[in-house]
């Protein structure tokens, strides 16, 4: 599978993100890669890049806590050892 440009810039903003806050992307190079495209279909669908894991509400302020990297995820990997959408995971 392959990336186009945004998306990979998208890899790289969330690779910055996992490094700035002591976690990494899954290592599962395909997983991160699904989940990049369900962003960005999203994106194109909704104007924003909601966690393709989780539910819209339609209510735009509400649903800025699930753009990603959405507010639950920090919380949860610490919880589970990763989000709910699989693309970050504690460090190992």
């Amino acid at each position: 599978m392959d990336l186009t440009a945004e998306e990979n810039e998208f890899l790289e903003f969330a690779k910055k993100h996992a490094k700035e806050n002591n976690i990494m992307l899954n290592p599962d190079e395909r997983i991160v890669q699904g989940i990049i495209k369900g962003l960005f279909m999203k994106e194109e669908k909704f104007g924003e890049k909601y966690c393709p894991c989780r539910v819209e509400s339609g209510d735009k302020e509400k649903d800025k806590e699930i753009i990603c990297p959405c507010i639950f995820h920090k919380d949860e990997i610490k919880d589970m050892g990763h989000c709910h959408c699989n693309l970050f995971v504690k460090k190992e």
